[in-house]
């Protein structure tokens, strides 16, 4: 009582206090505030004893939790990562990886699209710098096609192909796409022969693996090996050498989810980036698919082989080997085993002749390759490096080497890379039947009886054919380049759906095309508006995508064939670049076109008509271009120039750099 009367002596009304506080408690607490309120228990208050258990509430039943292998959220993840786990070797199996590729293939593309979503800007928030950006994305993707190999592979060459276009970093990281590629043990090149034709290889072949005497022989170990398939040389019982193309074994089963992985991964980049590249992905799609198609490429063989000896002004200057028929089907494709010199070993070409005066190299002309004696122990140890061990039965045959090895064909590099620029040009402008992959190592240089050399043109596979209308408007738009007729052009590309000539020109010469308005350079050439490098040169590579968009302009009407002749043009270039520049390729690529004009029996003969008279007065334009060639040459003799695709190379870097873009190497240099 004595500690509650302050508390007491602050309340503010406290006449009769104890009246009040014996007769009303609703009346105490409307002056007391509620910290003074003292709560009374019902019960006498009683010390030190314990509870009454019957007073307390029902304890609650003890929850005990199942073993861990009872639980729920236990149970659905073993069941799913035994589901995962038995999917996985199924498919690693049975489908050869196919479902796992496909998700190595998305997983890469959301990520390499989300980081180029966020950080596509002159200041990337996640990155230091765009070059960084693209260097890890480069390194992505090259991880990603090398890992999942096959038909990867052949689309990362086609990216390395066009590689110099590309931001340096990928072209760095794409430069290694054309080191061979792993080849597959024997015993599944014998598993795709069997399914193939019923029969063993010993029976298929008339080889014998064990050697005995009066069969053929077949080597175990492949002499090359690619993305898609692999060769291996045999001699037939009848004394012929042969190459069995053999396609891998899983390329079957993963063709059709690769080509699906390839076309989502586009729609999505198609809606994500605003570039309409989708479009093109079912002509892309059906070529690719009709490369594993050996049957096609033995047709696409012997079209070429038939068109080739029905023109005189390359029959005799090319050769396309021999498919046999009964021994290929659409897995496996034999043909004449073919020696000679790849078109990458320069000195091989140019070093001097050692085989002797008036005799041609192995081979050379279609000629049978001279017969080996039994005895024979002095075998061709020129395989990949990484290739299964086992024996080899081929014969060497490089004696017109010389004895120190060092000698060659004894060719001038002019001549071979004319009888190229011909080759290719034909099939463009006149035939309209186009060898899309005409790499050096497709091509192989032989030296004929005369001291001329011999083009053989090697895998047929991947091929374009072109209808007569396409093929003449292609023809005429080369020519018209040349003469610089600017309204010819621009009503041909704009059939194609092409909003900008310029662009197009320049990348169909592969040099910077200055017979239009030039407004494209003008464009270009304008002062950046970037506050800093990082800002100009993001300003840059916007500019080189909105390029793409004006060349690809109107979906519906672009021709799709300019995908494949676009690469094989490049590599024509690349190929005469690679050599020293030699010849003049533009001049006889443009020649040809405007000849195609002339001789094309598609048109009418009045048509004709005024087409060799037009070409007649195009020839004589065409001295100027022979004027600039030459004057380049000499250059390049004075040691002043390097040649003139190189000149073209250094011109179309500058206007490229305008673009964001660095051409930074040769097609090849991988």
């Amino acid at each position: 009582m004595i500690h509650g009367l302050p508390l007491l002596c602050r309340v503010p009304v406290l006449h009769h206090a104890n009246q009040r506080l014996l007769t009303s408690s609703h009346q105490l607490r409307y002056y007391l505030s509620p910290s003074l309120v003292r709560r009374v228990h019902a019960s006498q208050f009683e010390p030190l004893r314990p509870p009454n258990p019957a007073d307390l509430p029902k304890p609650k039943p003890r929850k005990i939790k199942p073993p861990l292998t009872r639980r729920k959220w236990f149970r659905r993840t073993l069941i799913l990562s035994g589901i995962l786990g038995v999917g996985y070797v199924l498919d690693t199996r049975f489908n050869a990886s196919s479902l796992t590729r496909s998700f190595r293939t998305f997983k890469t593309g959301l990520l390499v699209g989300i980081d180029y979503k966020i950080n596509f800007r002159p200041h990337p928030p996640l990155a230091t710098s765009i070059e960084a950006l693209h260097a890890r994305n480069a390194e992505r993707l090259f991880d990603l096609l090398r890992w999942n190999g096959g038909l990867y592979l052949k689309i990362g060459q086609a990216i390395a192909m066009q590689s110099a276009i590309l931001p340096p970093e990928f072209q760095k990281m794409f430069a290694k796409m054309f080191d061979d590629a792993p080849q597959n043990e024997w015993k599944d090149a014998e598993k795709v022969i069997r399914e193939d034709f019923g029969k063993s290889v010993e029976e298929v072949f008339g080889v014998s693996l064990s050697g005995e005497p009066g069969k053929g022989v077949i080597e175990k170990t492949a002499r090359a090996s690619a993305s898609v398939a692999q060769v291996h040389w045999a001699r037939l019982a009848d004394g012929r050498e042969v190459a069995v193309k053999i396609q891998k074994r899983e390329i079957a089963r993963q063709v059709g989810w690769d080509l699906w992985a390839f076309k989502v991964v586009a729609r999505v980049y198609t809606w994500w980036f605003d570039i309409p590249m989708y479009s093109l992905v079912p002509y892309i799609s059906e070529r690719l698919m009709l490369e594993t198609d050996f049957e096609n490429e033995a047709d696409n063989s012997e079209d070429m082989k038939r068109l080739v000896a029905g023109e005189k002004r390359l029959n005799g200057r090319v050769y396309v080997p021999k498919v046999y028929r009964e021994l290929s089907s659409k897995r496996v494709m034999t043909a004449e085993w073919i020696e000679g010199v790849r078109l990458w070993d320069k000195e091989g070409i140019t070093n001097s002749w050692q085989g002797g005066w008036r005799t041609g190299s192995p081979g050379a002309g279609g000629t049978k390759l001279p017969p080996v004696s039994d005895r024979n122990t002095n075998f061709d140890t020129n395989i990949p490096s990484d290739a299964p061990r086992n024996e080899l039965f081929k014969p060497n045959r490089s004696s017109w080497r010389g004895k120190d090895g060092k000698g060659g064909l004894g060719l001038s590099l002019k001549p071979v890379m004319t009888t190229m620029v011909d080759l290719f040009s034909a099939q463009m402008f006149l035939w309209g039947l186009v060898h899309c992959d005409p790499h050096p190592g497709n091509i192989f240089v032989r030296r004929l009886p005369s001291g001329k050399p011999e083009i053989v043109l090697i895998d047929h596979g991947l091929y374009i054919r072109m209808n007569p209308k396409f093929r003449h408007q292609y023809a005429l738009f080369w020519k018209s380049l040349l003469a610089f007729d600017n309204d010819t052009i621009k009503g041909i590309v704009s059939s194609w759906g092409i909003n900008n000539p310029d662009i197009f020109a320049s990348a169909t010469l592969m040099r910077p095309y200055e017979g239009g308005d030039n407004s494209t350079l003008n464009e270009l050439r304008k002062e950046r508006q970037g506050k800093d490098q990082q800002e100009r040169a993001f300003e840059m590579q916007v500019k080189a995508r909105d390029g793409i968009k004006q060349i690809l302009g109107d979906e519906t009407k672009w021709p799709r064939e300019l995908i494949f002749i676009g690469r094989n043009l490049r590599i024509v270039q690349g190929n005469n670049q690679f050599l020293g520049s030699p010849v003049n390729r533009i001049k006889i690529t443009g020649v040809w076109a405007s000849r195609a004009l002339a001789e094309s029996r598609d048109l009418y003969w009045s048509e004709r008509w005024r087409n060799w008279v037009k070409h007649l007065r195009f020839r004589a334009v065409l001295v100027l271009s022979d004027i600039v060639f030459l004057w380049s040459k000499v250059r390049q003799i004075l040691g002043v120039g390097r040649g003139m695709e190189e000149d073209i190379e250094e011109r179309m870097r500058v206007m490229a750099r305008d673009f964001g873009v660095e051409l930074n190497h040769g097609v090849f240099e991988g």
